[in-house]
């Protein structure tokens, strides 16, 4: 197996073939991607290509190509688009944390304290992210196993299954914040550090909210898992009619005949014609019909036929192609955008391609919706900047 030397190489490959990448990320679930097509994105080069194929960036197989799973989920992760839950992070997350504070606690010396605390941080940072971040795919894949899953069985399967895994997590939950409320009183007592009080804090406060998220979907998966019982039970009848229908023994097995004559709906009933038609003998013989009629031929001879209103020739200027251009911000992809760079927030949105005109004013606007919108991916630093009289704090990715 071919690995990368170090993470120098492995950057300058990525961004060298960013093109390709992007494309075939892009087009993972849509197309099966072509050799052909994947050689005309790197120059024709087809060195190129292959040392993409050699370091197992990319895969081949009967001249299609594939991004590696290793990669795949990676991008899928840093970009919040996977739909995949995997809950087992959160489990290894807190075994990690359960070792590295015995770790802590059996350590005499403060540099070697020190780093066990600093792996312990980082991993009560990560299970917020991922618990967060798996509540999220949750939602979307019970809304589109709902709405998008043809088949009646493996619908009604799947729900079970995310009804699980939501119980999965929301047990994780559980265990997480037992951990920073009753057990390991002992480190949080030596330890005493300000940042994992505040990181410990944050971290209740987003499971709280999971928590309360979850309740919702387990709820909406239970709505969504009786309307499919009963969708079935109505199609699993409707066959058993057309069964007896199709072999003539509905009405010799069935009371259906009893059933629909008990039933009074307009629906059953069958449009009866009523002609109004008037009595010759009565026209004749009765003198006020014969009044009412000539009265009603009176008014009709006095009535003339009115003639269609033509409309006038349509102005040539009204026929004219006119364009009004209107400015969409698409959010989600300018966050995506903004975690694969390094810029600070504020001179990212000032540089940013928004393939159309947008002054200063707007792009100010933008960065404070930005930065309102995604508080929670964003490290938002004590340090602020000046641009055109406007002072702003110093945003960057987490």
């Amino acid at each position: 197996m071919n690995s990368f030397i170090n993470i120098t190489e492995l950057l300058t490959a990525l961004n060298r073939e960013k093109q390709l990448l992007a494309e075939m990320f892009g087009k993972r679930k849509s197309i099966a991607y072509k050799y052909s097509d994947a050689i005309a994105l790197v120059d024709y080069d087809e060195n190129r290509l292959d040392y993409l194929i050699k370091m197992e960036v990319i895969r081949e197989s009967d001249g299609l190509l594939e991004i590696d799973d290793q990669y795949l989920k990676f991008f899928e992760q840093i970009l919040s688009v996977n739909e995949e839950i995997n809950s087992s992070l959160i489990d290894d997350n807190l075994k990690v944390i359960k070792e590295n504070i015995n770790y802590f606690l059996n350590e005499n010396v403060a540099s070697r304290k020190h780093i066990y605390l600093k792996r312990i941080k980082r991993t009560f940072r990560n299970i917020g992210k991922t618990t967060y971040r798996s509540v999220i795919d949750l939602r979307r894949n019970v809304e589109n196993t709902f709405k998008n899953e043809p088949n009646y069985k493996n619908k009604q399967l799947k729900l079970k299954n995310l009804d699980e895994k939501s119980k999965l997590i929301k047990s994780l939950i559980d265990q997480t914040l037992s951990l920073t409320d009753k057990e390991e009183r002992t480190f949080y007592n030596r330890a005493l550090d300000s940042e994992l009080k505040q990181i410990v804090t944050d971290l209740k406060l987003l499971l709280r909210e999971c928590s309360h998220n979850l309740i919702e979907i387990q709820a909406q998966i239970i709505d969504y898992l009786n309307q499919i019982d009963l969708q079935g039970k109505f199609l699993e009848q409707l066959r058993k009619v057309k069964y007896l229908k199709d072999h003539f023994t509905l009405e010799a097995e069935t009371d259906i005949k009893q059933i629909l004559n008990q039933k009074n709906q307009v629906i059953f009933e069958k449009r009866v014609g009523e002609p109004l038609n008037l009595s010759l003998e009565e026209l004749q013989n009765n003198e006020s019909a014969f009044e009412t009629i000539k009265r009603v031929a009176e008014r009709f001879k006095d009535r003339q036929q009115q003639q269609p209103v033509v409309a006038e020739k349509i102005a040539d200027e009204f026929l004219e192609d006119n364009l009004e251009e209107e400015l969409i911000i698409d959010f989600e992809e300018i966050r995506n955008h903004f975690v694969a760079g390094g810029q600070d927030l504020f001179n990212f949105i000032l540089n940013y391609d928004f393939l159309m005109e947008v002054d200063f004013e707007k792009r100010v606007t933008i960065f404070c919706q930005m930065a309102s919108q995604y508080e929670l991916d964003f490290e938002i630093e004590d340090d602020y900047a000046v641009e055109n009289h406007i002072e702003y704090a110093m945003i960057y990715p987490k």
